[in-house]
């Protein structure tokens, strides 16, 4: 809530939201605050601080943990940019300042105007204070409008993924040891009401780590644990330049548990109208991958045919060898991370879905680097829109907002 021009965030929003590290250490632990506008400050392009030569990308954005008092274990940093650019203006500043605020409002109030916060998104949410992991939240339905529903339902939430992950990844030996240690402790406390003796859940004589029945418990462990350890593998692949994903730093190491809670269950919500393109049976389907391909291609020609014909016809660059990278990993792979962050806030935000709004931006793509498509091959084509240059991405952001979006007619030539 705002209290004397401070906003007070429950300490149980974790996982996702900033920790609140510095100010909850002067509070000698007490709820952590945040005092409107305090962490903005003089900043050149691309984060660099006055008087600093390296760029500064904060993880405090997605995460919680206000134990913390290493920065360096949840930052990564940027070579600056070579041109050297100057200082954002008084008036950037004091814009940026008043959508904190705006944000910081929005935020504390009893219940979240929704419709609201997706405007204020759609423009770019603030860095720092763990505002925009809580925006994200809320913008994809994980905490419901009504503040004073956020701990009972983080609690919740988290406590169905630890029960998941317990029954996913305990081994059937474990699982039963630690379901039949719950049964006895329930019967010593007389919770139990089962009349008659305990029956013990053991595993077949049938069923042993060996078995190759598919319908086997131990099959199904190995297959869930493998499909674990493919997981830790695209962690560790995902920004290798950042010690946070690899979980070795001490951040990411006390922040853990209730950020990979909250993580699964925003990533489930995020994947949900999008599930199909990663089914192989379904790619030929209205709602598969070359559906999305087709829709984008469309919505090119339906902006500019020029470029669509050149693309299409005479170069021969189909959405397949570009896009697909695009579509299924929400532009992750394209851009840098605060840039990442930015256009993660206008796909959240978009009131008509969030693949409404990727096909929009990456056609958009398309249509910023026309001038290089037109006059490229093939090769030259390809090779540029799989390395996709650096481009001001508020500009990308406000064309793809303004493309015509009939794409209901178009099927993809294979």
């Amino acid at each position: 809530m705002l209290k004397n021009g401070k906003l007070k965030l429950p300490d149980k929003l974790g996982g996702l939201v900033s920790g609140f590290d510095d100010k909850e250490m002067k509070n000698g632990g007490s709820d952590p605050v945040l005092e409107s506008g305090e962490e903005l400050e003089i900043m050149e392009p691309n984060g660099i601080e006055l008087g600093h030569k390296e760029n500064v990308y904060e993880f405090d954005d997605l995460v919680n943990d206000t134990d913390v008092d290493n920065e360096d274990a949840f930052r990564t940093r940027k070579k600056p940019d070579k041109d050297g650019s100057g200082q954002v203006s008084v008036m950037e500043v004091i814009a940026a300042d008043e959508k904190r605020s705006d944000v910081e409002y929005e935020l504390s109030q009893k219940e979240i105007n929704l419709e609201k916060l997706r405007r204020i998104a759609s423009m770019g949410l603030p860095d720092g204070g763990g505002l925009r992991a809580t925006a994200w939240k809320l913008l994809l339905g994980y905490l419901s409008p009504s503040h004073d529903l956020w701990e009972k339902e983080l609690t919740e939430n988290r406590q169905k993924y630890a029960m998941l992950k317990e029954e996913l990844l305990l081994s059937p030996s474990e699982y039963t040891r630690v379901k039949e240690d719950a049964m006895i402790s329930a019967e010593l406390s007389g919770e139990h009401d089962d009349a008659g003796p305990l029956k013990r859940q053991g595993i077949s004589h049938g069923d042993h780590p060996l078995s190759i029945v598919k319908a086997s418990a131990w099959h199904h462990y190995f297959k869930h644990t493998e499909i674990a350890e493919q997981i830790d593998r695209d962690l560790l692949r995902t920004h290798p330049d950042m010690k946070f994903f690899s979980g070795e730093s001490s951040f990411s190491k006390k922040n853990r548990v209730n950020a990979e809670a909250d993580s699964f269950s925003c990533f489930v919500r995020l994947l949900s109208d999008s599930v199909d393109h990663f089914c192989q049976q379904l790619d030929n389907s209205p709602v598969g991958i070359l559906s999305a391909l087709s829709r984008l291609a469309e919505l090119l020609k339906e902006n500019d045919e020029e470029l669509w014909r050149h693309l299409e016809f005479t170069t021969k660059v189909k959405p397949q060898f570009y896009a697909f990278r695009w579509i299924t990993l929400l532009l992750t792979q394209e851009f840098n991370f605060q840039s990442i962050l930015r256009i993660w806030d206008s796909l959240l935000s978009n009131p008509f879905g969030i693949q409404d709004m990727l096909l929009r931006i990456c056609c958009a793509m398309l249509l910023c680097t026309k001038s290089r498509l037109l006059s490229g091959d093939f090769a030259a084509n390809l090779r540029l829109l799989q390395h996709y240059p650096d481009i001001n991405i508020e500009h990308l952001l406000r064309v793809a907002q303004d493309l015509s979006a009939n794409t209901s007619s178009y099927s993809l030539s294979l």
